[in-house]
């Protein structure tokens, strides 16, 4: 019979086969002879003591015993070429996952992008890290994947009562994933690998009889008596179907003022605003895992910290060990960083959002905006960040100290974000009230993280992009827009997710919604 266990490792145990054959052996009190197979489960680094461990759970498969790996296959998708047709608006994950459900459900998706395909995208980050030149349709928000095809693959999520995270993640496996990110405690694909992944996914979706529209952005909604009927392109093309999911992403910025423009019922939402902090990687691993040297066997460390300043959270958001900043500007004449790591985080430095929570009252000065005051708050920093960096894409930047000193830093050296930096003193950034929670924010992180607070550290603004500062409310059943029926808001650009697990969750939830209510469901 195969045995169970569940223990620590030391690093290099956990890393070997041998090693752990042996470890798993004599905590099940077998001879490693015995042993056939070991199988990893679950796996997570811990480095709370001197001593660096790794818990692992997982089974053992003795000699004689028939041992084989399930492969992860993808679900019996139908042809749905000939049925109902539904219209998606947006190919980030919670699009094309919510796709993916309606074919499972026997539905036709039609989904609908204003960015161009996934290897299309390149040319034009190219163009925003080297020419500074923004596309406001393809950019690292828009376009095939959404936001975090170029900006991670992060698939870590908090929310554990969302959905069937396993799911999802046995999704991405059968399109290609390793399936490492079924064991690892903080799963991670790549920016490098994961635009082959999305690739696959609209191949599927099409094969199936699904359409794939490219380059086609949604200027209006076809609505009457309050029931959606369909969308009109900025090409002129008319789409119809008595279902539209609505998944823009949280930097849509033209579908929030068109439903506002519409009296289409959307609110202001809380979000969260800072900046980005690059270290050096070396300094992250020494402080993390309490060693001059990482070595062989350990991954480059991440870290997560969290304080209360004032009675506002500040705290590290989307934080990428081995990684790189990146302009993730949606439209001309605005500055807005986010960062991301290859498949191995193998780059020098480490980044991470440094975020303090936003709430409603601090929009007051926009409230001429109604719900989009939020947004308009949102804008006038991102709109300032570009000013102050010469109207160029470099951005705002002020060593770590420097900032805590209000001192102006008379040099920045170079770091990860290619179009460059500017030196500017923060609290022209950011408003006063943020500024002076983040600079006392950053003595609390030291007091958790020694050596954290260092001129080696490099600030970048600002980070201002967390989540939607918009809402678009819905029926907590059924899921359709309180006010448009058939309109399904969906996603982080609804307000209902934060990252690509959570969206791709919310997606699904939403194709089950639709086709329940087509009395399709089965």
């Amino acid at each position: 019979m195969p045995k169970e266990f569940q223990f620590q490792a030391s690093p290099e145990a956990a890393s070997s086969d041998e090693l752990l054959a042996k470890q798993v052996a004599k905590f099940c009190k077998i001879n490693p002879a015995e042993i056939q197979k070991v199988v990893v489960l679950k796996r997570s680094v811990d480095a709370r003591q001197k001593s660096i461990k790794v818990n692992l759970k997982g089974i053992a498969y003795l000699r004689g015993e028939n041992y084989t790996l399930d492969k992860i296959e993808l679900p019996d998708y139908p042809n749905v070429e000939n049925k109902q047709e539904v219209i998606v608006v947006g190919a980030g994950p919670a699009g094309l996952f919510a796709a993916l459900q309606l074919i499972e459900l026997g539905l036709k998706p039609i989904i609908i992008e204003r960015g161009k395909d996934v290897r299309g995208r390149r040319r034009d980050l190219k163009a925003i890290n080297v020419d500074g030149i923004v596309n406001q349709d393809s950019n690292y928000c828009f376009g095939e994947g959404g936001a975090g095809t170029y900006s991670d693959g992060k698939l870590y999520t908090r929310s554990k009562k969302r959905g069937d995270i396993d799911r999802i993640l046995e999704l991405f496996v059968a399109f290609g994933a390793t399936p490492d990110i079924m064991v690892e405690a903080h799963p991670h694909i790549g920016t490098n690998k994961l635009p082959q992944i999305i690739q696959d996914i609209r191949e599927k979706i099409i094969e199936c009889g699904g359409k794939v529209l490219f380059e086609s952005r949604v200027i209006d909604f076809a609505i009457k008596n309050n029931q959606i009927e369909g969308v009109l392109l900025q090409n002129g093309t008319a789409v119809a179907a008595q279902k539209v999911i609505l998944a823009t992403g949280h930097s849509a910025r033209d579908i929030f003022e068109l439903l506002h423009q519409k009296n289409i019922f959307i609110e202001a939402k809380a979000f969260a605003l800072g900046v980005r902090a690059e270290h050096p990687q070396t300094l992250i691993d020494k402080i993390q895992y309490s060693c001059d040297y990482r070595g062989d066997f350990l991954p480059p460390a991440p870290y997560a910290v969290v304080k209360q300043i004032k009675g506002r959270g500040m705290y590290s958001f989307c934080m990428c060990p081995g990684g790189v900043i990146a302009p993730c500007a949606t439209s001309p004449g605005e500055v807005v960083t986010n960062g991301w790591s290859p498949s191995k985080r193998d780059q020098p430095t480490a980044n991470s959002g440094i975020v303090v929570e936003l709430k409603l009252e601090d929009f007051k000065a926009y409230q001429k905006f109604g719900p989009l005051a939020g947004m308009e708050f949102q804008k006038a920093i991102e709109q300032k960040a570009w000013h102050l960096a010469g109207e160029t894409q470099k951005a705002p930047a002020q060593r770590m100290v420097d900032f805590t000193q209000r001192k102006l830093s008379q040099h920045i050296p170079k770091t990860s974000y290619v179009p460059g930096t500017t030196s500017v003193e923060m609290g022209q950034v950011l408003p006063g009230f943020l500024t002076q929670i983040m600079r006392e924010g950053f003595l609390e992180f030291e007091k958790s993280m020694k050596g954290y607070l260092t001129n080696d550290a490099i600030l970048h603004a600002p980070e201002s992009r967390t989540s939607s500062p918009v809402r678009i409310p819905r029926d907590d059943f059924s899921l359709e827009h309180l006010q448009i029926k058939g309109l399904y808001p969906c996603g982080e650009g609804a307000g209902y997710a934060g990252g690509i697990i959570s969206a791709a969750i919310d997606g699904e939830k939403c194709a089950l919604k639709v086709a329940e209510s087509l009395k399709t469901f089965s």
